[in-house]
């Protein structure tokens, strides 16, 4: 997958952010904070490598901020957090990620709390990695990976 189908699924989401307002002054930008190991992170879709260089990691390439970055630098994975993919029998939409559930006071509320504007540009990213199959092939890795999140 080149890069211009992640910028094409950056620009869908644009400037909108789950709520309406700064969603990081409830939690403390919980989500861009490395753990007290130093760990964390977000993955980074095929194609964004080439615009975030310096990533790396097993499963995809992760890319590691210190806390604070322009927002128009963020990675998608970012853009979308605390959503994730989900296929469903229909195609491929959005749910409240599990690992949200430890650092976003917003994934009580699933997606109901959620900006409706935000939840709609995150499904409408999603379907358009999901159209390359390439970005189809790793939502099916990224979904597995839920999984296992939620498994534990």
């Amino acid at each position: 997958m080149d890069k211009d189908t992640v910028l094409r699924a950056r620009a869908l989401i644009g400037e909108r952010t789950p709520l309406r307002s700064d969603c990081g002054q409830l939690c403390g930008a919980a989500c861009c904070q490395p753990d007290e190991d130093g760990q964390g992170g977000m993955y980074l879709f095929p194609g964004e490598e080439a615009l975030l260089p310096g990533a790396g990691g097993d499963f995809a390439p992760i890319y590691t901020c210190e806390g604070a970055c322009a927002r128009e630098e963020r990675p998608l994975a970012c853009r979308i957090f605390p959503l994730t993919p989900v296929k469903k029998e229909n195609g491929w939409g959005v749910k409240m990620d599990v690992r949200a559930r430890a650092m976003c006071p917003l994934s009580r509320s699933g997606t109901r709390g959620l900006d409706p504007e935000f939840v709609r540009a995150v499904r409408e990213a999603v379907r358009l990695i999901a159209a390359d199959p390439e970005g189809e092939a790793f939502l099916e890795k990224w979904a597995a990976r839920e999984a296992e999140y939620g498994a534990l």
